[in-house]
């Protein structure tokens, strides 16, 4: 038996009076979820009592998994909130979290919550002058850092633009690097924690004054400020309570079955972001299982493999590079290997359209599993998926295409719809109603109801309380009676599933009054491993044009292939080959539309899209408010008559 499945397996013996306490208090604990009257705080305090050196949080230092228990992961995230109280942090206050997915954040997250004080996580990637208007929009006291980077970034904040007024304490979990460093506000989260141990040790009181606070939280209690991506304008703060966040996660886990199962899920994406918080965070909480945090963005796949999560939460890129890596090692691989694999995933895909379509066969289970023992089964190891229960992709709608691969393997991909403003997904796709495009059926007590124009609005517990400090925005997004205007235009399906169309603001309306969803035309063109991002044009145009990101490592490779030289993306995107085989993807792809949402011209674009350029937003989204200013060159190209 590995480290890894010991750590996993171990149980502490328990003595049956201590059992039957215990069991009474999970009982109490099953039926405050259920009714999502606790906070998250008392959470982490019940879990801490109820599992002690259990196995709660994993990271990876120097090759070695190092575990920590759910009594660490308490005490030190009472160290820190003791910390913050030294600093004169109150409830109601903001402290700021800028820094990659470690203990630290959920230390820091769940100190700051514990004081009934706001936590307000930043996305790393965020150049200043965002982390500068978050920090200063939301007017955080403290703000924690992850390392040099994330510190420096505060400083530069700092010293620009008005500086932050209301920042009095900048804490950096990794201290590397900062040895001269001279700023009076600076100091290191070891320090912060040393301090709130030695203002209990001063103060006999402020143990009994934190207990009280844990203890006076309320479920519908903002704790946490999550600012949207900003793609039409500057990030909201949306405000999000304890009951928001563990009805997301109670409900999502009693649907789709997990709840009374091991949970074991590997962190890597941003904890800002509501998706990883939620179905990260506050799901391990819930459920009391195991987060393993990954050692960096670039090494997922490798810590999947390694952990073999029984949950995955993940965004349409990384199922595409997990996909991309199989086919890619595949075609690396001899004839033989490569003839049979194809000829099981042709087999396999006959079996998914049987199941798409609802025409399965008796023998079909018979099928799989002889294709399991033959392939499939490797190829979940070899992706991490072995043990997994559940997998789930946010963030934005994904292609077709990769949904259908792991379906063919055996390990669908869950699609749901849900938004910040909701706390979480608000619908989901259970077994059964599993339809490739679909978003699943509704959350138990979620009402939903369509407008007039398609657009849907929700109501459930989850919803928000509104944006911070914007009236105006949460007026227009809450309306009497707590519906959620969502701005997503959407479609119920025949198996009752609904679909989203797209956004509300990026239908396009071309010069002959035709409505268009961009989205769906964007996605098709991405089902190419050669297209990386591409953007649909035409607002009041007489026909449709794409902007094309190609993926540089994909057509870099085709390009070796065909000895074409280049030194860099500019150049490879030059070449009349690319151009080519973009044109071909283009054309196969209009086959899929109706002649009004063809793509007539294109134009490929010379640079990668980044967001410190500001073309992307910190989640990789588009910022389409930006088109007509930073794609002048592009658009010229598309429509030459208006240049």
């Amino acid at each position: 038996m590995s480290a890894i499945d010991t750590m996993r397996t171990a149980q502490p013996s328990v003595a049956s009076p201590a059992r039957a306490a215990q069991d009474a208090g999970a009982a109490s604990l099953r039926t405050a979820l259920q009714n999502s009257s606790i906070t998250i705080p008392q959470l982490l305090r019940q879990r801490a009592a109820m599992h002690g050196d259990r196995l709660a949080l994993r990271e990876k230092e120097y090759g070695i998994w190092n575990p920590h228990s759910w009594r660490h992961y308490y005490e030190t995230a009472r160290a820190v909130a003791l910390g913050l109280m030294s600093l004169g942090i109150k409830p109601g206050d903001r402290v700021a979290i800028a820094g990659e997915n470690t203990p630290e954040w959920f230390y820091a997250d769940l100190g700051t919550q514990m004081i009934g004080a706001v936590a307000v996580g930043i996305y790393p990637t965020n150049p200043w002058p965002e982390l500068q208007y978050i920090v200063r929009h939301s007017g955080s006291r403290v703000v924690i850092t992850g390392d040099q980077e994330q510190t420096d970034k505060v400083f530069d904040a700092i010293s620009h633009n008005e500086g932050l007024p209301a920042l009095e304490a900048i804490v950096c979990i990794d201290m590397k690097g900062l040895r001269n460093y001279r700023q009076s506000q600076l100091m290191s989260f070891e320090k912060l924690c040393e301090r709130g141990r030695a203002f209990a040790r001063d103060n006999p009181d402020v143990e009994a004054t934190l207990d009280r606070l844990i203890s006076q939280g309320a479920p519908d209690d903002v704790c946490i400020l999550v600012y949207t991506s900003g793609t039409t304008g500057p990030p909201k703060g949306a405000m999000l309570t304890h009951r928001n966040l563990v009805y997301a996660a109670w409900t999502y886990a009693e649907m789709v079955g997990i709840s009374d199962k091991p949970f074991e899920a590997v962190s890597y994406l941003p904890l800002c972001h509501v998706a990883e918080r939620c179905y990260g965070a506050v799901t391990q909480l819930v459920l009391g299982g195991t987060v393993s945090f990954a050692e960096s963005i670039d090494t997922v796949a490798l810590n999947i493999r390694e952990i073999a999560p029984t949950f995955f939460v993940g965004v349409p890129r990384i199922y595409e590079k997990l996909q991309q890596g199989f086919l890619f090692r595949l075609g690396e691989s001899g004839r033989l290997r490569q003839w049979f694999t194809r000829k099981c995933l042709a087999w396999g895909r006959t079996l998914s359209d049987r199941r798409q379509d609802g025409s399965g066969q008796w023998f079909d289970a018979l099928a799989y599993a002889l294709l399991y023992l033959a392939m499939f089964r490797n190829m979940q190891r070899h992706l991490g998926f072995a043990y997994s229960r559940h997998r789930l992709c946010a963030g934005a709608s994904i292609s077709p295409e990769t949904l259908r691969f792991f379906d063919i393997i055996g390990r669908p991909v869950s699609q749901g719809y849900g938004l910040t403003e909701s706390g979480g997904v608000a619908f989901i796709q259970i077994e059964g109603h599993h339809r490739i495009g679909g978003c699943g059926l509704p959350m138990p007590l979620t009402e939903w109801k369509l407008d007039t124009d398609g657009e849907i609005l929700l109501k459930n517990p989850g919803v928000f309380k509104g944006y911070f400090l914007d009236e105006k925005a949460s007026t227009a997004s809450l309306e009497i009676g707590g519906w959620l205007r969502t701005g997503d235009i959407v479609e119920v399906l025949d198996n009752g599933e609904i679909a989203v169309i797209d956004r509300k603001k990026a239908i396009i309306i071309t010069a002959g009054g035709k409505n268009i969803a961009p989205s769906e035309i964007e996605n098709a063109l991405k089902d190419s491993e050669f297209i990386k991002e591409a953007i649909v044009v035409g607002e009041a145009k007489k026909y449709l044009g794409a902007i094309v990101q190609v993926d540089y490592d994909n057509v870099g490779r085709w390009a070796r292939d065909k000895a074409l030289a280049y030194t860099n993306y500019k150049s490879l995107s030059q070449l009349p080959e690319v151009h080519e085989l973009v044109e071909r993807i283009v054309n196969e792809t209009n086959k899929r539309f109706a002649r009004v949402e063809n793509i007539r011209r294109f134009a490929i674009l010379e640079k990668e899209l980044d967001h410190d350029d500001g073309e992307l937003t910190a989640t990789q989204k588009v910022r389409r408010a930006l088109i007509e200013k930073k794609f002048a060159r592009e658009l010229a190209i598309i429509y030459p008559a208006e240049g």
